[in-house]
């Protein structure tokens, strides 16, 4: 991979992350809760969302080593949720809002490459092609990866919505601890988490591409970009 892909794809994949953590910003504040907006986080600006190693230095790395699993993450968006109108539903409206963003990314970015492809700019083989790609990828990930319902995963907060009484609170009650399982998952039963994420994300990569029709043209990107 050359140097102008690479900054390229890390450039569209901090984007992606700024435009999760945005969106959590701005629905909070839509729903009631000016927190996020009074520290400056509903922007695009990727400033005030950017974690140095979440952000720049995992995606980057990741890139490097060849990885399939193109992730990374951003300081959290803080929310009050006792200021939320309707703190329940909101919540999981915050929640959700991330993935959501990331997904319009990813049919956005789909169909720009789209265009440029068929209007002749470029070709399966341009390394703008691969950026707008991996951008795909890395947002149909990040959108999939975050719905998972471990705690603080925003698949959570939404999970947290139809559950009540002592379900709700055993579930609230898993955050402490879910980072610890998460991170287990993915180092002791790798196979079962990819296992499910990753023909999810082969569906929506196929689906996006055939709306545009590019689905051949997206998956031909996408080896020659892993191909060491």
């Amino acid at each position: 991979m050359d140097i102008f892909t690479l900054v390229g794809i890390v450039v569209v994949v901090v984007f992606s992350i700024t435009t999760h953590e945005a969106a959590h910003a701005w629905v909070a504040d839509l729903l009631g809760d000016p927190t996020a907006r009074r520290l400056g986080r509903v922007t695009l600006n990727p400033r005030p969302h950017i974690d140095l190693v979440m952000t720049i230095l995992l995606p980057g790395f990741l890139l490097l080593s060849g990885s399939p699993f193109l992730f990374g993450g951003a300081k959290p968006v803080p929310v009050l949720v006792h200021q939320l109108r309707r703190p329940k539903r909101d919540w999981a409206l915050v929640g959700a809002a991330g993935p959501v963003s990331n997904f319009l990314m990813a049919v956005l970015l789909t169909a720009l490459f789209a265009a440029l492809i068929k209007l002749g700019f470029w070709t399966r083989e341009s390394a703008g092609g691969q950026i707008l790609v991996a951008g795909v990828y890395a947002n149909i990930l990040l959108g999939l990866f975050n719905l998972v319902p471990i705690p603080p995963l925003d698949g959570s907060r939404v999970i947290q919505f139809f559950l009540q009484g002592e379900a709700l609170r055993a579930y609230e009650r898993l955050e402490r601890f879910g980072l610890l399982i998460l991170v287990g998952i993915l180092f002791l039963a790798p196979e079962v988490f990819w296992g499910i994420l990753l023909p999810l994300m082969e569906f929506f990569l196929s689906t996006f591409g055939q709306w545009f029709g590019v689905e051949a043209e997206v998956f031909y990107a996408l080896r020659v970009l892993f191909t060491p």
